[in-house]
């Protein structure tokens, strides 16, 4: 089905407009907020915490509130710290508060006088909340009184006002977002409560309350041991059994950039690292964990020289020195350089060799003082190394020894890749064999192996292996991956080192992606946490302009391409009702080639919350089920029935 709006192709200054105040936000808050999804939604919050916690940093508060309110839509976000600056901005005419507020780039964090580490750097955040809520009032405790200015969407509905005289100090923000942005507007107490309980351990002694309202529940965390507890809970709640006594600590304060980090080694066999920039998680990493990465490696290499360690036959990897690592990574600087407003990924190059430099000296003096966990350390490495070889023996000389032998071995339906590299090999399980050919026929052959699936696969919730492996298309899969299921699941063995669920952007695709998310979560959880399974982003919209083509995931993305085209402009919007409908060169172009596509790790954030919401969703006690849509039916909205 397509849509074709005829109008001049006349195109004039006229046609060029310029988005005034915050508008630009509301055009695109992807830009800002990374989606108006769920996470986006909460994004909000973020924004606002995180000033608040700048207030800590700048040793000016140790206290914050975070209330989730009774309608479960609308938050307030209060702090002890000095409060906002209500007195006259010389150059806008206006009180500080306002231009803060209704301001993008605009705050004291440009400069080192008011903040020397904060999260903030663009001035972009607590505006860009504001211009994205219906509703924003700010009360500031200071100078002897209490004040208070009200907003909507981003602009001043009310001036300043000087409420009554106040002894205390501090800031609070109550924001509703605008249900005109997001797509939804109900907040999740257990999401809220998860990331400030993060937060409370990255700053030891800061203590933050969240009251849930909706749930008539007051929580207050507060963790003065920092980091160190955070590594046990995280090891603790994943179920990880370390193979040493007590963890690896260092810290270090230097000039304007301060390092911590604790680390552990477990029998796991992939690695854990979460790393946090001026208390702001870092989700794609950047250059302090490419710098923790490296000088883990170089101390381990540097302690096997020295003691003369070495396995004839052997060649050790710095993967297989990191394996099984656990480890939180805390860094503190004056001037980071974020990678979008989202700031999932640092950017500084120094802090590539400052960190290094930090774990390298630190770690391999921490071995040499206590020989029972290097041993331990060591031996760990060894057998990490030993069963690499192992599986790429196995892998080569048994599974990919021959063509004939390969196919002997393998599902029929698979359409397998040349390359006998695990590394460098994908595999894309697609929906229907319909997709499966068009797949088949845009992919690198090379590198890139399908595997079409006939129909939903088996929900795998509380059913048993020998139940599962019942299911010719849970059977083929395991075969196809190589690993095994159960006693005999080994992730050394795996055949690809990226698995892509690649389906049809629609409710079926969702469920099916659901399934197999269980699935690997139950049965095969190492491939998730090794970083192995992915979620492909096929669109659901081709927009044609002229000669020009745009692909759209959905129809917030496809709205937010066509509000980009300039005006009396003549489009065509198509919508692709499933993989099959793409013919090939337009599913390599969106989904298949690396250089274009876009994909979606599949993480787990907290493995007791996601078991709880696996057991929920597709368990065997329907009564649960039946509560969640009850309490959440009202808030669903664009349902694809």
């Amino acid at each position: 089905m397509s849509s074709v709006l005829k109008t001049s192709t006349k195109y004039t200054a006229d046609d060029i407009e310029v988005l005034e105040g915050l508008e630009a936000v509301r055009q695109r808050p992807g830009m800002y907020i990374g989606g108006i999804d769920t996470r986006g939604l909460h994004h909000l919050i973020w924004e606002i915490v995180d000033n608040s916690v700048d207030e800590y940093l700048a040793g000016e508060c140790d206290q914050i509130k975070v209330t989730l309110h009774k309608d479960g839509a609308s938050i307030s976000v209060e702090d002890n710290g000095r409060g906002i600056p209500v007195d006259m901005h010389k150059k806008m005419k206006k009180p500080a508060l306002e231009v803060i507020l209704t301001t993008l780039h605009s705050g004291g964090k440009f400069s080192e006088k008011s903040y020397a580490r904060s999260g903030g750097l663009h001035g972009v955040g607590s505006s860009v909340v504001n211009a994205l809520s219906e509703e924003m009032v700010a009360t500031v405790r200071r100078d002897g009184h209490e004040w208070q200015m009200r907003f909507k969407r981003g602009k001043a509905t009310t001036p300043l006002k000087q409420l009554r005289p106040f002894r205390g100090h501090g800031t609070e923000i109550f924001f509703r977002p605008d249900a005109d942005i997001f797509r939804r507007v109900q907040f999740s107490g257990e999401t809220i409560k998860q990331h400030i309980e993060d937060i409370s351990y990255i700053h030891g002694g800061l203590k933050i309350i969240f009251v849930d309202e909706v749930k008539k529940e007051t929580t207050e965390f507060q963790h003065p041991e920092g980091i160190k507890a955070y590594l046990e809970k995280i090891i603790r709640d994943d179920a990880k059994k370390p193979i040493h006594e007590g963890a690896y600590n260092a810290e270090k304060d230097e000039d304007k950039v301060r390092v911590e980090l604790t680390l552990r080694w477990t029998e796991s066999t992939d690695d854990q690292v979460r790393s946090y920039v001026n208390g702001i998680r870092t989700r794609g990493g950047g250059t302090h964990e490419s710098g923790m990465r490296s000088g883990v490696a170089k101390a381990i290499k540097n302690y096997m020289d020295v003691h003369e360690i070495k396995a004839k036959g052997l060649s050790i990897t710095p993967d297989d020195m990191r394996e099984g690592i656990v480890a939180v990574l805390s860094v503190f600087h004056n001037a980071p350089e974020f990678q979008g407003q989202t700031k999932d990924k640092l950017n500084n190059v120094e802090m590539t060799s400052l960190v290094e430099g930090v774990v390298r000296s630190g770690l391999e003096t921490w071995l040499n003082t206590n020989p029972t966990i290097a041993d331990a350390v060591i031996g760990r490495i060894m057998l990490a190394a030993r069963a690499r070889e192992a599986s790429r023996a196995a892998v080569s000389e048994v599974r990919r020894k021959t063509p004939g032998s390969r196919r002997s071995n393998l599902p029929g339906k698979l359409l397998d890749c040349r390359s006998d590299k695990p590394e460098e090999c994908e595999l894309f399980i697609v929906e229907g064999q319909s997709a499966g050919g068009t797949a088949a026929s845009g992919r690198d052959s090379r590198t890139q192996a399908v595997l079409p699936l006939k129909g939903k696969i088996l929900n795998t919730e509380s059913l048993t292996v020998s139940k599962i492996l019942e299911s010719q298309e849970v059977k083929d899969l395991v075969e196809t991956l190589g690993t095994g299921i159960g006693p005999n699941f080994d992730a050394h063995h795996i055949r690809y080192h990226r698995i892509i669920l690649l389906m049809d952007a629609d409710s079926d695709g969702y469920h099916i992606s659901t399934l197999l998310m269980t699935f690997f979560f139950r049965h095969m959880r190492e491939l998730i946490t090794q970083g192995r399974i992915f979620l492909a982003q096929p669109p659901l919209y081709k927009i044609e302009v002229g000669k020009e083509r745009y692909y759209a995931k959905d129809d917030a993305d496809k709205e937010e391409i066509i509000g980009s085209l300039p005006a009396n402009r003549k489009y065509d919007v198509q919508r692709f009702k499933g993989l099959g409908e793409m013919n090939s060169d337009q599913l390599k172009e969106t989904t298949l080639n690396p250089k274009t596509r876009t994909l979606l790790r599949v993480d787990i954030e907290s493995a007791i919350e996601a078991d709880a919401i696996f057991a929920q969703l597709l368990g065997k006690d329907a009564s649960e089920r039946y509560k969640l849509i009850m309490e959440q039916a009202g808030d669903a909205d664009d349902l694809d029935l």
